[in-house]
């Protein structure tokens, strides 16, 4: 008997979430990520690790509709990929479902809480949590929690009303740091024993982007 309540509660559950769909502002913002043609951006990076010492490295992005984001440097970067999709296509890839989460006011902006429930098993991330704001249609935060790369937090920073952020953190949470050591660039410091420690690694990169190209579509 007990099973079956918990059964009945169950699909209770599931149906009522699902009733739930995607959330309209969410959706908006997905049509106006779709009319991007192609982009182009200048890009300072600033790693910020306890245990590597690696000074400031630049590169050339580039964005494709349809193509995984690029990038050019002189010598090699780290490049957070979670924080560098600015057409969210992992996100959208795959079918999901929203959960409104109310909203919260942030340096006199309205944003409204999200939580993404991925419907499909090929997505790689299990939750993850955006916070839209209202007005200007930006996404301005976002927490993942992917399947197998530990746990991710993104802030967004705009320019006034414009579709691209000017600067990205991301700041994540891993058990292991896969970095390849000898392509960080002779001028980086690592220590290795902490780098091979167990616990948590904590810490954070920076991008401050210049965009030189916006292409939309017509």
């Amino acid at each position: 008997m007990k099973r079956l309540i918990l059964f009945f509660f169950t699909c209770l559950f599931i149906h009522d979430s699902s009733a739930q769909g995607i959330d309209p502002l969410l959706l908006e913002v997905r049509q106006r990520m779709d009319e991007l043609v192609e982009a182009r951006a200048s890009a300072e990076l600033i790693l910020d690790v306890d245990f590597i010492k690696m000074p400031k490295k630049y590169a050339d992005i580039h964005y494709r509709k349809g193509q995984p984001v690029s990038y050019t440097s002189d010598n090699f970067i780290i490049i957070p990929k979670k924080g560098l999709d600015f057409s969210w296509s992992e996100l959208f890839r795959y079918d999901f479902m929203t959960v409104d989460r109310g909203t919260e006011s942030v340096d006199g902006h309205v944003l409204k809480v999200l939580n993404i429930i991925p419907l499909d098993k090929k997505a790689d991330f299990a939750i993850m949590t955006l916070k839209l704001d209202t007005m200007l249609m930006h996404i301005r935060e976002a927490e993942i929690t992917t399947k197998n790369e530990g746990s991710y937090r993104l802030l967004f920073g705009y320019a006034g009303p414009t579709l691209f952020p000017n600067q990205v953190v991301v700041e994540f949470e891993l058990a292991k740091i896969k970095i390849p050591l000898s392509f960080m660039g002779k001028d980086s410091e690592i220590d290795k024993a902490q780098l091979k420690s167990d616990g948590l690694k904590k810490g954070s990169i920076t991008l401050n982007l210049d965009w030189r190209e916006i292409v939309m579509e017509e």
